[in-house]
């Protein structure tokens, strides 16, 4: 039989919590609005709100205060974008907002004549 508290992730430090939160956030972000989804991802703002900001500031931390508020303003942002009906392009990595467009050049490779490796692109 399973003990209660084995259910639920217990982690480390803030860093490992961060991190946790952050896999969570990037597994649902893509996912379709429902209220099950809203509480959930409000109670995951709830907790960088109330359990790990104040840890972080209470062992003076800076770094980790702007990370936790930089994971508040993207999961607000999200949640915004989606109950618009607009799609949340992109994900959190490094506790940051990353967009998944990338910008791609198009080149075409030509190998100058000679013995060398060596190669130019024309754009």
């Amino acid at each position: 039989m399973t003990n209660e508290n084995d259910r639920y992730y217990q982690p480390t430090d803030i860093k490992d919590a961060l991190q946790t939160i952050q896999k969570l956030f990037n597994s649902y972000t893509d996912a379709p609005l429902t209220p099950e989804l809203m509480a959930y991802h409000q109670k995951l703002s709830q907790q960088l709100q109330t359990n790990l900001l104040p840890l972080a500031k209470q062992q003076k931390n800076q770094l980790r205060v702007d990370q936790i508020n930089s994971m508040v303003t993207v999961m607000q942002d999200w949640l915004k974008l989606r109950l618009n009906g607009q799609v949340f392009n992109g994900k959190m990595q490094h506790f940051k907002f990353v967009s998944n467009s990338k910008t791609t050049f198009k080149r075409r490779v030509h190998k100058i004549k000679g013995s060398q490796n060596h190669r130019s692109s024309r754009h």
